[in-house]
């Protein structure tokens, strides 16, 4: 789960895999579920860890991996219920710590660097807060927020186990290069 690929259509998580993306993550933010689980159809062919969204009913209904919950999303009990690997994202200690309760199978920490694609992710967490949050839970933590082939590395040696990428999703080779070189 070293590189997670946050997109929006087929062709684009299709690059990533190639570029060496092994999970998926399917984001369709304001969509109606039942347009989450008709977009999300043709991603279930693809070799990847499949995870959607927000939206924890797309997800079953999918028959995806798993789902990613933001810090205001509902559903972790669901989600689990239903057999999902959860994600939970956190850009605090004690929100990591309380994803890890919940039983998150991963955190997605962040934003680490300010990121056009999420105006709305709240102040960076930088590196340090990546290394607070990777120190303070026991699950894996995956880097989120202004992540690209030139700091990827930095995330790791941070203590992040992986990174995850949207605008940067397109170009999954260079990251897992850069990757691959920690």
């Amino acid at each position: 789960m070293r590189l997670h690929a946050i997109v929006t259509d087929l062709d684009t998580a299709r690059a990533a895999i190639q570029g060496g993306a092994t999970v998926i993550q399917l984001r369709l933010k304001g969509a109606a579920t039942e347009e989450v689980i008709e977009a999300g159809r043709p991603f279930r062919e693809l070799p990847a860890i499949l995870v959607v969204n927000d939206d924890v009913e797309a997800a079953i209904a999918l028959d995806a991996d798993g789902v990613h919950l933001g810090r205001e999303d509902g559903g972790a009990e669901r989600a689990l219920g239903a057999g999902l690997l959860l994600g939970i994202s956190a850009a605090s200690v004690e929100e990591a710590q309380a994803g890890q309760v919940a039983g998150a199978a991963y955190i997605g920490a962040g934003p680490v660097w300010a990121t056009p694609s999420k105006p709305d992710a709240g102040p960076p967490i930088g590196l340090e807060g990546l290394s607070a949050i990777s120190s303070a839970v026991s699950i894996p933590v995956i880097a989120i927020g202004g992540v690209d082939a030139s700091n990827a590395g930095d995330c790791l040696a941070a203590g992040a186990a992986g990174v995850a990428v949207v605008r940067a999703a397109s170009d999954a080779k260079a990251l897992s290069e850069a990757l691959a070189a920690r």
